[in-house]
């Protein structure tokens, strides 16, 4: 018989002294923003951002050997507060956020100390609970060797564009209408927009809920882009240009500034990209094909 969920701890303690089952909670740290997650497998640990600031660590358990967990960038697809494995004997799996529709997914369950799972990532109870509060369809979760601090970034013009003061207004005046509600639904006016650039590809495309809805060209240094996502939270009036959350998913550490503006497009396309654009959107970088081993069907997944 499958053991079931632990309740797990609040506790205060210095993250790498957390026991199994221990986690710590403090959203006040930073009220608002855009939320990410970030796995570390290494660590066994999850860590919670919102707007670039570390607000919760939790111990977790990810896939034992044979069934690892995956690595790479994910976002959330579906949310199930009492959801029970249609594979593993209708075990329960609270508070689930499901990161693939072949069964990879955040949820609570047993933590015994070390990977155990099936390769879903197991949570305690009581932080499950509070992190299905805050996240929603979309936010995106990396799945890392090793931790990785997110760092901030600001762009000088708005995603792709060169900067002028005209554009800045522009955009500032549209993102408003566009932030997202707590949740959503795949199929309403809601979309979870996500853009990936390709060095392989040499281009960039963006993908609205499970399609693809638009693709320009990737105008680059020709160097290796390297596994960086950025998450959009909105524009810095000081300095006139959008804020981007910068993680990286191989346990190196991004050089947030630098490597956003080693990327453009044409001019056509960038218009494309403000149209789409929204707060929590999320732009990933790769030197990997685009193909269906990479990414299928509904499943937004950037495999490493």
């Amino acid at each position: 018989m499958l053991a079931g969920p632990l309740a797990g701890q609040h506790v205060y303690k210095e993250i790498n002294a957390l026991q199994p089952g221990e986690y710590t909670w403090h959203p006040e740290r930073q009220p608002e923003g855009s939320v990410s997650i970030v796995v570390s497998l290494d660590e066994q640990r999850v860590h919670v951002y919102r707007n670039g600031v570390r607000i919760a660590v939790s111990t977790c358990s990810s896939g034992k050997p044979g069934h690892e967990t995956p690595t790479g960038v994910f976002v959330v697809l579906q949310k199930d507060r009492n959801h029970r494995s249609s594979t593993y004997n209708n075990a329960p799996m609270p508070n689930m956020n499901r990161l693939t529709w072949d069964g990879i997914a955040l949820h609570a369950g047993n933590l015994p100390g070390y990977p155990a799972s099936h390769g879903c990532v197991r949570l305690p109870l009581k932080f499950s609970e509070r992190l299905f509060e805050v996240t929603h369809l979309g936010t995106p979760v990396i799945i890392a060797a090793s931790g990785s601090s997110p760092a901030s970034a600001v762009h000088p013009g708005f995603i792709l564009g060169d900067y002028s003061e005209g554009e800045f207004e522009r955009v500032l005046a549209t993102l408003e209408p566009r932030k997202r509600p707590s949740d959503w639904a795949l199929d309403d006016a809601y979309p979870i927009t996500s853009m990936i650039a390709s060095s392989h590809e040499e281009r960039i495309i963006i993908l609205e809920n499970d399609r693809q809805v638009a693709e320009g060209p990737l105008i680059w240094d020709g160097r290796p882009l390297g596994p960086h996502v950025y998450v959009l939270h909105g524009p810095d009036d000081g300095l006139r240009g959008m804020q981007w959350q910068a993680i990286t998913y191989d346990g190196t550490v991004a050089q947030a500034d630098h490597d956003l503006t080693r990327v453009g497009t044409d001019h056509a396309f960038r218009q494309v990209i403000a149209h789409h654009s929204h707060p929590g959107m999320i732009f990933v970088f790769t030197d990997l094909p685009l193909h269906p081993e990479n990414r299928s069907g509904r499943d937004f997944v950037i495999m490493s």
